[in-house]
């Protein structure tokens, strides 16, 4: 019985057992088996699915393939489309590895790249594990596959062929991107510099020692910079064939070289100037909306600055020569000539120191001509020129005057080479006792102390070094200058006579200009208006009441040099008084600075007689542009400026015409070492 109990009791216990594992299994199946089923069967879909796209993908390439190559053929001749089969042939199909080795251009299409990015990952790092293996394997061996070319089919060196000059045509094309990346960055900083605003800077040229104030000259280099656009424009205007605004821009070029003169800074600019300024903007404007050409300005612009290169080349030789003769007032040979043949003539007699036909001094049927020099040499020339010239020489009659250290030098000159059959007489300005400070301001002027210092004072504060050798330049202090104002009073008999300066050559017959009617004027000379500094305003001091109130500073210049006067109107007028007044009221030279002209200017202010200008052609001692053909048609050239024919910086191509009138074989010229 207890056994039974034994087996009963265990068989309930097996049977307890039992029906409590059957949950446990069924929970076990639930959440193990039951996901593993799920994945599985997912797994199973993915790959179906899978398997279906890439069908249908492959399709998909195998269309596009299709009309791929329908356009190939259309693009690209027969011959490529071989190389290309031969290439998937031999080599199979083209591979990103071969692509990124470079042995493709990016003209290539790469093909049998898989659609998977993780295939694609895969397959490139083991292909290019590969690829460098045998590379560098090959590179052990010392052959690589592309250094043997011998044994390669027609095909294969036709496609290598086309390979580089498609690198080639890639390599142009870069180089080509890359000048024109430049020439962008170029543009880009040109105007990056036209932004950059100049009143920033402050001055108009930075390392000028005379723009340390700021702004000092900004007005005139602005008018300065209005000057060279408005010739750009009136060039351009021209090539265009814009007459109208060709005419204008000439009008307006003019009056802004005359506002601007020789000003060098705003100080010396006249009053009218801003408007001026003003004006000419509205005119460039107008210019600059009709005529701008970027090329045609640039062009003109460029030829200008070569032109001014040129220019400042040429001032800094002569202004070596200048600083090799600023010592000397006259060269040692024409000193020389004057020391032997002063020597010469004291040594004659006293009987043979007349000249002949003296009754021809004080005739008014002559043809008579003043002449006042200290230069032997200049004066020659002025009366050899004359008489060769002359129809008839004997009825031109010469008066010349000079210094008494030149005396008897230019006594003994024309003794010695007397002018054929016309009359001449030398005179010594010391000898004219009238001449004297009572009677003439000047001389009683350059007797003050105050005179004395401002001519000879080198140190003078109110003038730079420059201006101040100008002021003492011998020929403003002499008398010689200034006689030309006391014409009646030397020739109280004549009725007209022909003023001539030393530095001019006659190159016609001068016996038209006592026929030329002056209408009651009484200086016939030629007007020099044509230059913006030949007018009043540069010369006389407009902002003196004196000179605004009796003149007008537009008034037209004209030059002396070559003048007729009318010495009987001369008289009427008193025109010596009118001198002598103007002269005393420019004692502390508030009027004008220095010279005769702006006196001159004063004096027969209204009483002038224009004349032709092939009368007189000036500029040869100062332009080296003056028109050939104005010299071979006028009567008289005028060397006026500093490069005298006589001076060793004298522009030789005027100098023939100077030199023509010397006899270099004289043997005075030749003991004093005269050279043409």
């Amino acid at each position: 019985m207890a056994l039974k109990r034994g087996l009963s009791s265990v068989g309930v216990q097996r049977n307890r057992s039992s029906g409590s594992r059957l949950p446990i299994v069924i929970l076990v199946f639930f959440s193990v088996l039951a996901p593993l089923v799920f994945f599985v069967s997912r797994g199973l879909y993915i790959s179906d699915q899978n398997s279906v796209q890439s069908g249908f993908t492959k399709q998909n390439v195998d269309w596009r393939e299709r009309l791929a190559l329908q356009s190939i053929k259309n693009l690209f001749t027969k011959e490529v489309i071989d190389v290309v089969n031969t290439s998937m042939a031999d080599l199979g199909p083209l591979s990103l590895h071969s692509f990124r080795k470079g042995n493709l251009s990016a003209s290539w299409k790469v093909i049998g790249v898989e659609t998977s990015v993780e295939d694609n990952a895969t397959s490139q790092s083991n292909q290019k594990a590969t690829d460098l293996k045998q590379e560098m394997s090959q590179v052990k061996e010392g052959k690589l596959l592309d250094d043997d070319h011998s044994h390669d089919t027609p095909t294969i060196t036709l496609r290598r062929q086309l390979r580089d000059n498609r690198r080639e045509e890639r390599a142009a094309e870069l180089v080509q991107q890359d000048d024109e990346a430049t020439v962008k960055l170029e543009n880009a900083a040109i105007e990056r510099s036209k932004a950059v605003d100049s009143a920033v800077l402050g001055k108009y040229n930075i390392w000028r020692r005379e723009n340390e104030n700021d702004n000092s000259d900004s007005t005139v280099c602005l008018m300065r910079d209005q000057i060279i656009m408005e010739k750009v424009y009136v060039s351009i205007a021209k090539l265009k064939n814009k007459l109208d605004l060709q005419q204008e821009l000439q009008i307006w070029l003019k009056e802004s070289q005359r506002a601007l003169g020789e000003s060098t800074a705003d100080a010396d600019l006249p009053h009218s100037a801003p408007e001026k300024i003003k004006a000419m903007g509205r005119v460039l404007s107008k210019a600059r909306e009709q005529l701008y050409d970027c090329k045609l300005v640039t062009g003109k612009l460029r030829a200008m600055l070569q032109t001014s290169e040129e220019q400042v080349r040429r001032l800094k030789k002569q202004s070596m020569f200048l600083s090799q003769l600023a010592a000397k007032t006259i060269p040692n040979a024409i000193h020389c000539l004057s020391m032997r043949l002063t020597i010469e003539y004291y040594l004659l007699p006293k009987e043979k120191r007349k000249f002949p036909r003296s009754e021809n001094l004080e005739n008014p049927n002559l043809y008579h001509y003043a002449l006042f020099s200290d230069n032997v040499l200049a004066a020659s020339v002025v009366v050899n020129s004359t008489i060769m010239n002359a129809k008839d020489p004997s009825k031109h009659v010469f008066h010349l005057v000079t210094d008494k250290l030149n005396f008897g030098a230019m006594n003994m000159w024309f003794l010695l080479i007397p002018p054929g059959k016309a009359t001449i007489n030398v005179e010594n300005v010391d000898e004219f006792k009238w001449l004297n400070s009572s009677y003439c301001p000047v001389l009683r002027q350059l007797e003050t102390a105050a005179m004395k210092e401002y001519y000879f004072k080198a140190d003078h504060p109110t003038t730079s070094g420059s201006s101040n050798l100008k002021y003492r330049n011998p020929k403003y202090l002499s008398m010689l200058n200034h006689l030309r104002f006391y014409l009646p009073q030397v020739y109280p008999k004549l009725d007209k006579i022909l003023f001539l300066d030393d530095d001019i050559v006659v190159r016609k017959d001068l016996t038209g200009l006592w026929s030329v009617d002056l209408h009651g004027k009484v200086n016939g000379a030629v007007e020099t208006c044509g230059e913006s500094f030949h007018r009043f305003d540069k010369y006389l001091n407009f902002s003196n009441p004196h000179i605004s109130r009796n003149f007008d500073p537009n008034a037209c210049g004209w030059a002396y040099g070559m003048n007729m006067f009318d010495l009987k109107e001369w008289k009427k007028k008193d025109i010596t008084g009118i001198y002598h007044k103007w002269q005393n009221m420019n004692e502390d030279r508030v009027l004008w600075k220095l010279g005769t002209l702006p006196p001159g200017l004063i004096t027969f202010y209204g009483l002038i007689h224009p004349l032709e200008k092939s009368w007189h052609v000036l500029g040869l001692g100062y332009n080296p542009s003056v028109d050939k053909r104005e010299i071979e048609h006028a009567a008289v050239i005028h060397y006026n400026g500093n490069m005298k024919p006589w001076l060793e910086l004298g522009m030789t191509k005027y100098r023939p015409c100077w030199t023509k009138y010397i006899k270099y074989d004289h043997p005075y010229l030749r003991s004093c070492n005269f050279s043409e």
